[in-house]
């Protein structure tokens, strides 16, 4: 006979404690205990507790691999839920098991704990016991997290339609709603109070505007207010704005957009011309083709327009990007002029704000929705269907899949329906955004999503004051180190890889549910060495973590002045030169109700609600091997020096580029 030592930790938040009974099954490699309460003198299991129970076995047990936790009724108390930590075995001889959980258990079940060490399918080939808990887990997460079709050409999504049909695991915690709730409800009185979000009258002045997001001015919208009309503004924020993933280098000029030499003379200096910077690889394009024939919706009952622009851009001497030459349509000719910097003040304001505006509608469709949100729910709902808690690729994803089921339900039952903010403040509205993310879903490839190879693969690789590229490139560079030394510990060799049957079948899922089975897109379907794992796994973890943070965040520091990033456009873009003054300006722009939408959206998503976890902070314990949690310190220090060379190089910035800074980065896509 021996006393074994229970210990059992609940969550340190609000609820997570509970008044069921709780009972365990120790299952060892010899045999297994009896069921047995555990039961301490007074209440049990509260929150930010560890509690340790004695448990007495008539038989040796042998290593203890797996344990089963009942929650059952207790007394008159109704059904609640329980946030167990982990649990943690010390057997009669000393020797100390652990066994993450980390989860709600909701109701009254019985749950199956395994041993931390990180398990592959192959390594319990030898133990059937193991083998079956590793699908039946997955049996029961299939059944909880379903697929269906979001809309046909788009990645599939989870099949639910309410926040409320979530289970306990997806949902946001009580502190992030309530925050959420309260600054959304918050903004939108303040602007409705205010009647921007009533009035469907143009703008009387551009000042005005300003009068919008007076509650939430900050440095970096001051700037935008003062310099948008410039033209090293505007080509700023290809490089560092709120969408700096669209320009590419220009080596010859598409055969629909004829600029000629001698329009764009003027711009590029004495003693050079435009053949000379195309060789020398100063010139740059933003084509939105993709634009094209895209759906325009309407809003207060008013037409709305969507321009396919072209614009070139060149780097000065000096090193900033300018603008040159801008087209307004992909079909050139008489009624499509290519507008210049020398021509009127309000010509060449209104080009470049349609350039602005289609640069919203691709950023807000694919970048963000399509190529961060739906895809990051595709991974997050394969690696849930078909890794079990003990596969080590499961462990090192989990923290990056926190919130992304939520905020993807929230968004379709809030934002994409008919009638949502999407159909009252986006030029697109939802028929067009729909076209939009298709299109973007044709077009997508693997290069684009791995972000050296994106850098590479649009030639922008040595452009000056390119922040963006140079922190996103080091950030990459220490997710990869960090994943390299996770795969190498687990999988020692590429056949590894091959026999990794739930390995495999996790890709396919991605591929065939995620990526709708493109084979042109070169996503992999399936991975045939360590080196593409970890690349694989490398890519999703920056797009999920990084590559949101950077098309999310500065969404209100560079579009809470309108007409610097404004979200639709209530004329056709000029077929003439000379004819746009102030007032056709402000017809054009969107209105005070569309304004205000805007921003109100904005301001809620780019202020996280509370509860968030900057990238590679993992409170949860899910490795319990040395070696991984030397990688995740290690990990951790990476980036926070990469934090501490970002912040130092701001200082030296008109405007500070913060949005890669580890510390301003989350580790999932929830919000």
């Amino acid at each position: 006979m021996g006393t074994y030592k229970v210990r059992v930790a609940t969550g340190d938040f609000l609820l997570a404690s509970t008044f069921s009974s709780i009972s365990v099954t120790l299952v060892g490699t010899h045999e297994e205990s009896d069921k047995q309460l555990l039961d301490n003198c007074g209440k049990d299991f509260n929150p930010g507790k560890v509690e340790e129970f004695k448990l007495k076995s008539r038989r040796w047990l042998g290593d203890i691999v797996l344990v089963r936790l009942h929650k059952e009724p207790y007394a008159f108390y109704p059904t609640d839920n329980w946030y167990c930590s982990y649990v943690e075995v010390v057997s009669p001889h000393g020797q100390s098991y652990r066994f993450p959980c980390y989860q709600w258990i909701e109701g009254y079940c019985t749950l199956e704990l395994r041993e931390g060490k990180g398990q592959m399918v192959f390594d319990d080939a030898d133990q059937p016991m193991l083998l079956q808990q590793r699908e039946e887990e997955l049996k029961q997460r299939r059944k909880c997290y379903e697929w269906k079709e979001y809309s046909p050409g788009l990645p599939h999504c989870l099949a639910v339609d309410n926040i409320i049909e979530l289970d306990g695991n997806s949902m946001y915690s009580v502190t992030k709603n309530t925050n959420l709730l309260l600054r959304s409800t918050n903004t939108q009185v303040r602007l409705r109070l205010k009647g921007f979000l009533s009035c469907t009258n143009s703008w009387a002045k551009l000042e005005d505007i300003s009068k919008v997001f007076c509650f939430s001015k900050s440095p970096i919208t001051e700037y935008v207010q003062e310099h948008w009309r410039e033209d090293t503004f505007f080509g700023y924020q290809f490089l560092n704005g709120v969408h700096p993933v669209t320009i590419r280098k220009c080596t010859k000029l598409p055969e629909n957009f004829p600029v000629t030499s001698a329009m764009v003379a003027p711009f590029l200096g004495e003693g050079t011309t435009l053949t000379d910077e195309l060789e020398k690889g100063n010139i740059f394009i933003a084509d939105y083709k993709i634009l094209e024939d895209i759906t325009a919706n309407t809003i207060n009952n008013y037409q709305q327009y969507i321009a396919a622009p072209i614009c070139l851009l060149y780097v000065q001497p000096s090193g900033e990007l300018v603008p040159v030459a801008i087209q307004l349509s992909q079909h050139p000719g008489p009624d499509c002029p290519i507008f210049l910097p020398s021509d009127s003040e309000w010509d060449w304001l209104l080009a470049k704000t349609w350039v602005r505006n289609a640069e919203l509608l691709v950023h807000e469709a694919v970048s963000h929705l399509l190529l961060t949100h739906l895809i990051n729910e595709a991974f997050t709902l394969a690696t849930l269907r078909q890794l079990p808690t003990c596969h080590p690729i499961f462990k090192l994803l989990l923290p990056h899949t926190r919130y992304v089921l939520h905020v993807n339900v929230l968004a379709r039952s809030l934002l994409l329906r008919r009638g949502g903010i999407i159909d009252k403040a986006m030029g697109s509205g939802l028929v067009g955004i729909t076209e939009l993310m298709a299109k973007g879903m044709s077009g997508m490839t693997y290069t684009s999503l791995c972000f050296p190879d994106d850098i590479q693969e649009r030639g922008v690789d040595d452009i000056p004051n390119y922040y963006y590229r140079d922190d996103g490139l080091k950030i990459w560079s220490a997710i990869e180190s960090f994943v390299s030394g996770i795969v190498q510990h687990y999988y020692h060799s590429d056949a590894h890889v091959l026999a990794d049957s739930e390995l495999q079948a996790w890709v396919d899922e991605i591929f065939r549910k995620g990526f709708l089975g493109n084979k042109a897109s070169g996503i992999p379907a399936s991975l045939q060495s360590v080196s593409e794992l970890i690349k694989y796994v490398t890519m999703w973890i920056y797009c999920c973590s990084a590559r949101h943070a950077f098309l999310n965040n500065g969404q209100f520091d560079f579009g809470a002045w309108m007409p610097n990033f404004p979200s639709s456009m209530r004329n056709p873009p000029p077929q003439a030169k000379g004819a746009t003054s102030l007032e056709s300006y402000l017809d054009t722009i969107p209105d005070i109700s569309t304004t205000g939408r805007t921003i109100y959206i904005f301001w809620v998503i780019c202020c996280e609600p509370g509860d968030s976890r900057a990238l590679g902070t993992y409170p949860d314990e899910h490795f319990t091997e040395e070696e991984p949690k030397q990688l995740i310190t290690a990990f951790q220090e990476h980036l926070a020096q990469i934090s501490q060379e970002i912040q130092e190089r701001n200082k030296s910035l008109p405007i500070p580029y913060r949005y890669l800074d580890p510390q301003e980065i989350e580790n999932s896509t929830s919000i």
